[in-house]
Order: structure tokens, then sequence, then C-alpha cells
């Protein structure tokens, strides 16, 4: 049976002071969860993280990293630069880097490689736009998105990713897919996953990312191929957060 992942994602949000309270205020209600939890964070809080979190059972990560392992690139974090502060998951191909970012399909696959290389689980990311949706495209761009990035991996390796449905739609809109929604696009997402590898897709942990609270999260995980959350705006509310991993 597959263990349960509730991934916050600060994305750019954070400092100092504000962290140190988070991060407090989850230690202090965790208890023992009986799910995985970790916390992505913007990299210069990674030492803040690991201080905090060392010896817990809240694991941490970065939110993205290059594909070069080092060089003349300005203002890129390699996945080796990750791993010196022991951060265990790095997030890959989230919508607002592909959006923002122009990052292709390809380039998804690439930094899913190097992260897997590095030593680092990649939480991949994939979702449609409202548009995309509405014009009943979701098996497509999704698929299509996956597809690039198994086809990349090496067969052994695909038990090493974790993947993330995220409803680009559903993201700070107030919308969200309906559990049996949701579920049909991790469905698919697991049988793509087993057309490449069939063991590793029993396995490989799929979580939900859009837009999961503390309102919705039980629904949601209760779905046969809901494997956990990406969540967002909720992991910057301790209580919110501890709410979901409680869910889980």
């Amino acid at each position: 049976m597959r263990r349960k992942l509730i991934a916050g994602n600060w994305k750019m949000n954070g400092s100092l002071a504000a962290n140190a309270a988070l991060l407090n205020g989850i230690k202090a209600d965790l208890g023992q969860p009986a799910c995985a939890v970790a916390v992505c964070v913007p990299a210069p809080y990674f030492a803040q993280c690991k201080a905090a979190l060392a010896g817990t059972s809240v694991a941490w990560g970065g939110q993205d990293l290059s594909v070069h392992e080092s060089g003349a690139y300005t203002g890129e974090v390699s996945g080796a630069m990750l791993r010196d502060f022991e951060c265990t998951y790095v997030v890959v191909g989230h919508s607002e880097r592909r959006t923002y970012h122009g990052e292709s399909n390809e380039l998804v696959a690439q930094k899913t490689g190097s992260a897997i290389k590095a030593g680092l689980t990649p939480i991949v990311c994939v979702g449609e736009s409202l548009a995309e949706r509405e014009a009943g495209q979701t098996e497509a761009v999704v698929g299509a998105q996956i597809d690039t990035v198994l086809a990349a991996l090496d067969v052994d390796d695909v038990a090493r990713i974790v993947v993330a449905y995220e409803p680009v739609w559903a993201i700070g809109t107030g919308k969200t897919a309906t559990p049996e929604m949701a579920q049909d696009v991790h469905a698919m997402l697991r049988a793509k996953l087993a057309s490449r590898n069939a063991a590793a897709a029993e396995s490989v942990q799929i979580l939900y990312g859009g837009s999961m609270k503390p309102d919705n999260a039980r629904e949601l995980l209760a779905m046969p191929d809901i494997d956990g959350g990406l969540i967002g705006g909720a992991s910057l509310k301790a209580a919110d957060f501890l709410a979901i991993i409680k869910a889980a």
C-alpha cells in the first residue's frame, strides 16, 4: 500500500521570522503522522529548515533546480547544492515555472533526470489550463507532459519520482476539481506509469495539487489513486497544514 505524502509548496513566500513561527507551529502539534510530510521552500531558507526540522519526521526540499551540475549559470541552483542542505525533494515543472518561465515538457524531463542523478526525489508537476479542460484536452495535454518525462528516464528510475497533478484552473481560483474528476486524471497517470514500468506504477505516489484544503482533503484523499497533496496556500498556515496531514 502506498504511503500518503503531504508536501507543502511555500512558493515565493516566507521570512526568517515567519518561517520560524510556521515550522514551530507544525512541530508543536505534528505528533507521529501516519503519512510522509515535507515542505518545499525558497532556496535562501534551506539552512533554516534543515536546522529547524533536523530530528523530526518532516523532510524538506526545493522548488526548482538547474539541469546543469555547475558552471557559469548565474542565479541557478544545482541538485548538488540542494543535497548539501540535505534536501530530499525538489518540485519540477510546476505550472508557474511552465507559464512564467516558459519551461517546456522537454526541459521538465531534463530537470527530472538531473534531480534523480543528484539523489533527490523530483515531484514532477503536470496539469492543464481552463481552456484546455473546457476543450476536452485534459488527457492529451497531461498525457504528453508525463509521457515526455517517462520517455527520458531509465525504466528503473520511474520508481524514483513523485507525480503531482495540478489542474491550473483550480489553483488560487476558488475552483476545485471534484474528487471524481481528480481521480480520473490520477488513474490515467498511473496507467501511463504502468506502460513504462508496471511495478513502479504500484509504488509511485501521485499527489493532487489543485488547492487542497482542510475542508476538501479527506474526500480527495479517499480516492484510490490520490496518494497525497502538493499544498500551496494552506501550507503557510500551521493549523491548515496540520489538518490536511491529519486527513491523510
